[in-house]
């Protein structure tokens, strides 16, 4: 995976709304705070649009996430917020000039549509972050826009949590993917979706009925995404609903059925997702869970591979490449010149 540059104090960063619509009531606090972390902010010519529930029509939306995919002054495109349409336009977009210069993708919910799709097809590491219609009101900081900062700026977040009662223990290793479970199952079978296979899964969702998670659980099994993964990270699961006639389990139960087979660790009540406190996951990246009766651990591999190290690497084979073809000629040619005299 392709580490994109950290920030630095005068770097740009974009703001976009590739889904819902927001105000600029709603972002000014956002403005604010990314301002005192010494940034210069930007925002798509459509932030403000509004058709139905969206940002703009899905040409306005797709436009101003391409026109920050291909700025080479921006650092971070940050996503508004969440709720829906980034899936109605990801197969408009070029990702091109964002491949040969990465910078980081923000955001959760809906935003697992970039995740997912830039980490299967393009092996750039993103950030599932807190966005700015979460920032606290009043411009000031709390626990998730502190661990977006930090990381943002290139601290390596370890988290270390109470265990929970339907834990399972273990230690895994690989790397993460995932984020919104219902994001993940409406890419099930698209060339948006990773391979699950050896990978450390994390999953949240919002206001969804209880038999829906369980159909979405069941359809991951089903399809063989669960059985080989490393190990499996549940975050917020949050207002979930449920019939007159009750389901019968919590959402965190109804997981727990579902992996039930496989003996990976598996880890619930992380804090992130839809919830007060939602941690930055380095999506894309290794990361180590450790689970036991005592704690958990998730800490992330220090270890990343830049756009710089993939440049020197480039400009080391091309040669090489290139003298390799050459040599061959010149055989192939002296073998024919032999064999015609």
């Amino acid at each position: 995976m392709i580490t994109p540059p950290f920030l630095k104090p005068g770097d740009t960063v974009a703001i976009v709304a590739p889904g819902r619509k927001v105000s600029p009531t709603e972002m000014e606090p956002a403005f604010s705070l990314l301002k005192s972390w010494g940034l210069r902010v930007i925002t798509g010519p459509n932030l403000f649009g509004s058709q139905d529930q969206y940002s703009g029509t899905d040409e306005e939306r797709a436009s101003d996430l391409q026109i920050m995919l291909d700025d080479e002054t921006v650092s971070a495109i940050i996503c508004a917020r969440g709720g829906y349409g980034t899936v109605r336009i990801i197969d408009t977009l070029n990702f091109d000039a964002f491949s040969k210069k990465p910078k980081w993708v923000v955001g959760y919910s809906d935003v697992t549509v970039l995740h997912l799709h830039i980490q299967s097809q393009l092996g750039i590491e993103t950030l599932h972050a807190t966005m700015p219609i979460n920032f606290p009101p009043d411009g000031t900081e709390n626990e998730s826009t502190r661990s977006l900062h930090d990381t943002l700026f290139g601290q390596i977040p370890e988290y270390f949590i109470a265990p929970a009662s339907l834990n399972r223990n273990g230690k895994a290793e690989g790397e993460l993917t995932g984020g919104n479970l219902s994001i993940l199952y409406a890419l099930n079978g698209t060339p948006s979706e990773v391979n699950y296979d050896g990978k450390i899964l994390f999953i949240e969702d919002l206001d969804e009925y209880l038999y829906h998670i369980d159909r979405m659980m069941i359809t991951l099994k089903r399809s063989g995404k669960l059985a080989k993964l490393a190990g499996l990270i549940v975050g917020g699961m949050t207002k979930m609903n449920d019939n007159t006639i009750p389901f019968g389990k919590t959402a965190e139960q109804i997981v727990a059925d579902a992996v039930a087979e496989y003996d990976y660790p598996v880890c619930f009540g992380f804090p992130a997702g839809h919830q007060d406190v939602n941690n930055t996951l380095l999506m894309g990246r290794t990361v180590m869970l450790d689970v036991d009766s005592e704690k958990v651990a998730v800490t992330f591999s220090n270890e990343s591979k830049s756009t710089d190290e993939r440049g020197i690497v480039s400009r080391l084979f091309k040669p090489a490449l290139l003298f390799l073809i050459f040599f061959l000629f010149i055989y192939l040619l002296y073998a024919l010149i032999i064999k015609l005299t």
